[in-house]
Protein backbone atom coordinates (compact mmCIF):
# COMPACT_ATOMS: atom_id res chain seq x y z
CA UNK A 1 0.00 0.00 0.00
CA UNK A 2 2.91 2.30 0.69
CA UNK A 3 4.18 1.94 -2.87
CA UNK A 4 0.65 2.46 -4.21
CA UNK A 5 0.15 5.77 -2.38
CA UNK A 6 3.69 6.99 -3.11
CA UNK A 7 3.22 6.30 -6.83
CA UNK A 8 -0.27 7.80 -6.83
CA UNK A 9 0.85 11.04 -5.16
CA UNK A 10 3.87 11.43 -7.46
CA UNK A 11 1.81 10.71 -10.58
CA UNK A 12 -0.99 13.03 -9.46
CA UNK A 13 1.48 15.90 -9.15
CA UNK A 14 3.01 15.26 -12.58
CA UNK A 15 -0.21 14.42 -14.46
CA UNK A 16 -1.90 17.36 -12.67
CA UNK A 17 -5.53 17.02 -13.80
CA UNK A 18 -6.37 20.17 -11.81
CA UNK A 19 -4.15 22.21 -14.11
CA UNK A 20 -5.83 20.66 -17.15
CA UNK A 21 -9.32 21.84 -16.14
CA UNK A 22 -9.34 25.30 -17.78
CA UNK A 23 -7.80 24.02 -21.01
CA UNK A 24 -10.27 21.13 -21.14
CA UNK A 25 -13.19 23.52 -20.65
CA UNK A 26 -11.88 25.81 -23.38
CA UNK A 27 -11.51 22.92 -25.83
CA UNK A 28 -15.01 21.59 -25.08
CA UNK A 29 -16.85 24.89 -24.63
CA UNK A 30 -19.28 24.08 -27.47
CA UNK A 31 -19.84 20.45 -26.49
CA UNK A 32 -22.78 19.02 -24.56
CA UNK A 33 -22.24 17.51 -21.07
CA UNK A 34 -22.98 14.07 -22.51
CA UNK A 35 -20.29 14.36 -25.17
CA UNK A 36 -17.84 15.66 -22.55
CA UNK A 37 -18.44 12.52 -20.50
CA UNK A 38 -17.80 10.35 -23.56
CA UNK A 39 -14.57 12.22 -24.28
CA UNK A 40 -13.40 11.94 -20.68
CA UNK A 41 -14.24 8.25 -20.46
CA UNK A 42 -12.15 7.51 -23.55
CA UNK A 43 -9.36 9.83 -22.41
CA UNK A 44 -9.15 8.06 -19.03
CA UNK A 45 -8.85 4.68 -20.79
CA UNK A 46 -6.20 6.04 -23.15
CA UNK A 47 -4.32 7.61 -20.23
CA UNK A 48 -4.25 4.34 -18.27
CA UNK A 49 -3.21 2.33 -21.35
CA UNK A 50 -0.42 4.74 -22.33
CA UNK A 51 1.10 4.82 -18.85
CA UNK A 52 0.77 1.06 -18.28
CA UNK A 53 2.35 0.23 -21.65
CA UNK A 54 5.35 2.51 -21.04
CA UNK A 55 5.65 1.18 -17.49
CA UNK A 56 5.79 -2.41 -18.74
CA UNK A 57 8.03 -1.94 -21.78
CA UNK A 58 10.07 1.05 -20.63
CA UNK A 59 13.10 -1.00 -19.62
CA UNK A 60 13.20 -2.61 -23.07
CA UNK A 61 13.13 0.84 -24.68
CA UNK A 62 16.09 1.94 -22.54
CA UNK A 63 18.05 -1.20 -23.40
CA UNK A 64 17.26 -0.86 -27.12
CA UNK A 65 18.57 2.72 -27.29
CA UNK A 66 21.36 2.13 -24.79
CA UNK A 67 20.05 4.72 -22.33
CA UNK A 68 21.13 4.37 -18.70
CA UNK A 69 18.72 4.84 -15.82
CA UNK A 70 20.81 7.81 -14.68
CA UNK A 71 20.43 9.47 -18.08
CA UNK A 72 16.70 8.86 -18.02
CA UNK A 73 16.37 10.35 -14.55
CA UNK A 74 18.31 13.47 -15.49
CA UNK A 75 16.36 14.00 -18.73
CA UNK A 76 13.04 13.27 -17.01
CA UNK A 77 13.99 15.51 -14.11
CA UNK A 78 14.73 18.42 -16.45
CA UNK A 79 11.35 18.03 -18.15
CA UNK A 80 9.48 17.68 -14.85
CA UNK A 81 11.34 20.65 -13.35
CA UNK A 82 10.47 22.83 -16.34
CA UNK A 83 6.79 21.91 -15.94
CA UNK A 84 7.01 22.81 -12.25
CA UNK A 85 8.65 26.17 -12.99
CA UNK A 86 6.01 26.94 -15.61
CA UNK A 87 3.27 26.17 -13.09
CA UNK A 88 4.92 28.38 -10.47
CA UNK A 89 5.25 31.27 -12.94
CA UNK A 90 1.75 30.96 -14.42
CA UNK A 91 -0.42 33.97 -13.65
CA UNK A 92 -3.68 32.54 -14.87
CA UNK A 93 -5.69 29.34 -14.75
CA UNK A 94 -4.63 28.58 -18.32
CA UNK A 95 -1.44 27.13 -17.02
CA UNK A 96 1.70 27.17 -19.08
CA UNK A 97 2.49 23.87 -17.41
CA UNK A 98 0.23 22.06 -19.86
CA UNK A 99 2.21 20.46 -22.69
CA UNK A 100 -0.01 21.98 -25.36
CA UNK A 101 0.83 24.80 -27.76
CA UNK A 102 -1.42 27.45 -29.26
CA UNK A 103 -1.35 25.63 -32.59
CA UNK A 104 -2.40 22.36 -30.91
CA UNK A 105 -5.27 24.18 -29.19
CA UNK A 106 -6.47 25.62 -32.50
CA UNK A 107 -6.29 22.18 -34.12
CA UNK A 108 -8.13 20.59 -31.19
CA UNK A 109 -10.96 23.12 -31.45
CA UNK A 110 -11.59 21.91 -35.00
CA UNK A 111 -11.64 18.22 -34.00
CA UNK A 112 -14.72 16.38 -32.89
CA UNK A 113 -12.82 13.84 -30.81
CA UNK A 114 -10.03 15.16 -28.55
CA UNK A 115 -9.94 12.19 -26.17
CA UNK A 116 -6.58 10.81 -27.33
CA UNK A 117 -4.92 13.95 -28.66
CA UNK A 118 -4.46 16.39 -27.05
CA UNK A 119 -6.38 15.31 -23.92
CA UNK A 120 -4.84 11.93 -23.02
CA UNK A 121 -1.53 12.88 -24.65
CA UNK A 122 0.17 15.27 -24.13
CA UNK A 123 -2.10 17.11 -21.66
CA UNK A 124 -2.32 14.31 -19.08
CA UNK A 125 0.35 11.79 -20.01
CA UNK A 126 3.68 13.17 -21.15
CA UNK A 127 7.45 12.72 -20.87
CA UNK A 128 7.43 13.51 -17.15
CA UNK A 129 4.95 10.82 -16.10
CA UNK A 130 6.43 8.30 -18.55
CA UNK A 131 10.00 8.80 -17.30
CA UNK A 132 8.76 8.55 -13.72
CA UNK A 133 7.13 5.18 -14.40
CA UNK A 134 10.09 3.79 -16.34
CA UNK A 135 12.35 4.75 -13.45
CA UNK A 136 10.06 2.91 -11.04
CA UNK A 137 9.92 -0.15 -13.31
CA UNK A 138 13.70 -0.55 -13.16
CA UNK A 139 13.73 -0.50 -9.35
CA UNK A 140 11.06 -3.17 -8.72
CA UNK A 141 10.77 -6.87 -9.50
CA UNK A 142 7.98 -8.48 -7.45
CA UNK A 143 4.47 -9.19 -8.72
CA UNK A 144 2.79 -7.19 -5.96
CA UNK A 145 5.02 -4.18 -6.64
CA UNK A 146 3.97 -4.24 -10.28
CA UNK A 147 0.35 -4.65 -9.21
CA UNK A 148 0.58 -1.69 -6.82
CA UNK A 149 1.98 0.65 -9.47
CA UNK A 150 -0.51 -0.47 -12.13
CA UNK A 151 -3.26 0.04 -9.54
CA UNK A 152 -1.96 3.57 -8.92
CA UNK A 153 -2.02 4.28 -12.67
CA UNK A 154 -5.64 3.11 -12.92
CA UNK A 155 -6.51 5.20 -9.85
CA UNK A 156 -4.92 8.28 -11.47
CA UNK A 157 -6.97 7.72 -14.64
CA UNK A 158 -10.20 7.41 -12.63
CA UNK A 159 -9.33 10.46 -10.50
CA UNK A 160 -8.53 12.52 -13.59
CA UNK A 161 -11.86 11.49 -15.11
CA UNK A 162 -13.88 12.70 -12.13
CA UNK A 163 -11.87 15.90 -11.64
CA UNK A 164 -12.32 16.92 -15.29
CA UNK A 165 -15.96 15.78 -15.24
CA UNK A 166 -16.58 18.15 -12.32
CA UNK A 167 -14.33 20.87 -13.77
CA UNK A 168 -17.20 23.32 -14.61
CA UNK A 169 -18.31 23.31 -10.95
CA UNK A 170 -14.76 23.29 -9.59
CA UNK A 171 -13.73 26.24 -11.75
CA UNK A 172 -16.77 28.25 -10.64
CA UNK A 173 -16.14 27.33 -7.00
CA UNK A 174 -12.39 27.98 -6.95
CA UNK A 175 -12.34 30.94 -9.31
CA UNK A 176 -9.31 32.31 -11.14
CA UNK A 177 -7.32 32.99 -7.96
CA UNK A 178 -8.07 29.58 -6.46
CA UNK A 179 -6.96 27.70 -9.56
CA UNK A 180 -3.85 29.87 -9.81
CA UNK A 181 -2.99 29.11 -6.17
CA UNK A 182 -3.51 25.38 -6.73
CA UNK A 183 -1.35 25.49 -9.85
CA UNK A 184 1.47 27.11 -7.93
CA UNK A 185 1.26 24.60 -5.09
CA UNK A 186 1.30 21.74 -7.58
CA UNK A 187 4.17 23.48 -9.38
CA UNK A 188 6.27 23.47 -6.21
CA UNK A 189 5.68 19.75 -5.70
CA UNK A 190 6.41 18.98 -9.36
CA UNK A 191 9.61 21.05 -9.22
CA UNK A 192 10.74 19.17 -6.09
CA UNK A 193 10.09 15.83 -7.83
CA UNK A 194 12.07 17.00 -10.87
CA UNK A 195 15.05 18.13 -8.79
CA UNK A 196 15.03 14.85 -6.88
CA UNK A 197 15.00 12.99 -10.20
CA UNK A 198 18.04 14.98 -11.38
CA UNK A 199 19.86 14.34 -8.09
CA UNK A 200 19.12 10.61 -8.31
CA UNK A 201 20.72 10.61 -11.75
CA UNK A 202 23.70 12.90 -11.12
CA UNK A 203 24.89 11.43 -7.80
CA UNK A 204 25.44 7.83 -9.11
CA UNK A 205 27.20 9.26 -12.19
CA UNK A 206 29.58 11.31 -10.03
CA UNK A 207 30.23 8.33 -7.75
CA UNK A 208 31.08 6.23 -10.81
CA UNK A 209 33.50 8.89 -12.08
CA UNK A 210 35.32 9.33 -8.75
CA UNK A 211 35.46 5.59 -8.01
CA UNK A 212 37.14 4.91 -11.37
Amino acid sequence: MGLFFATFSALFSVVNPLGAMPVFLALTSNDSPGWRRVQLRKAAIYLACILIVFFLIGTYILNFFGITIEGLRIAGGVIISKSGIDLLRSKSSYSKGRAITKRVKEEALQKNDISFSPLAMPMLSGPGSISLLISLAIEISGFWEYAAIIGAIVAIAVTSYFILLLSPKLVRFLGESGISSLSRMMGFIVLAIGIQFIANGVVPMLKGIFVH
